[in-house]
């Protein structure tokens, strides 16, 4: 007669640790993942908003001051808050506006209990830019697209000498050639 052989007690509990470890890991990568789509939506809402916000600023009438602005918003069942800062550029008349957004003081998450937010915890930041005018005056081109009338720019130093602007394009004709007739 045979001997049947048969798991011990001892190999089917460490089998058992072994699934148990590895469904841990599962549900740990799962619980990780689903936590990062939560983050990533909440990112996503928060740089809608300051792009909202940059896109008002732009279309508002007549170029803002150098100044910080703060303000609420309801978006996507949430309240958010943004803060707004415009600032002087080194070119004239171009201000840098950045806008950054956090969920508000007040805010909850749908379905969770009213959170205290950290006055640092930035979501999103966007930074946009505007002018006051959409051409350069004639008087600060430094020649580059004939803006003295045909004329280029002196080089400091250089003598200026007037030039003659060339006659503009004219692509060769091509001659006709009959076509055979058949």
């Amino acid at each position: 007669m045979k001997t049947q052989r048969a798991f011990t007690l001892v190999e089917v509990l460490v089998a058992l640790i072994i699934v148990a470890l590895g469904m841990g890991a599962a549900l740990k990568a799962l619980t990780s993942a689903a936590d990062n789509t939560a983050r990533l939506r909440e990112k996503t809402f928060a740089a809608w908003v300051a792009f909202n916000q940059l896109a008002t600023e732009r279309l508002g009438t007549g170029l803002a001051t150098t100044a910080t602005k703060e303000g609420e918003v309801e978006f996507a069942d949430s309240r958010w808050h943004w803060q707004q800062t415009i600032e002087d550029m080194q070119v004239p008349g171009l201000k840098r506006i950045t806008v950054r957004v956090r969920h508000s003081d007040q805010a909850d998450r749908p379905g969770g209990p009213k959170r205290t937010v950290a006055p640092d915890d930035w979501l999103a930041t966007v930074i946009g830019f505007r002018g006051d005018s959409l051409q350069f005056p004639q008087s600060e081109l430094p020649g580059w697209d004939d803006a003295g009338g045909g004329q280029q720019q002196p080089t400091p130093g250089q003598p200026s000498t007037p030039t003659t602007t060339p006659p503009p394009f004219q692509p060769p004709v091509q001659p006709s050639t009959p076509t055979p007739a058949t």
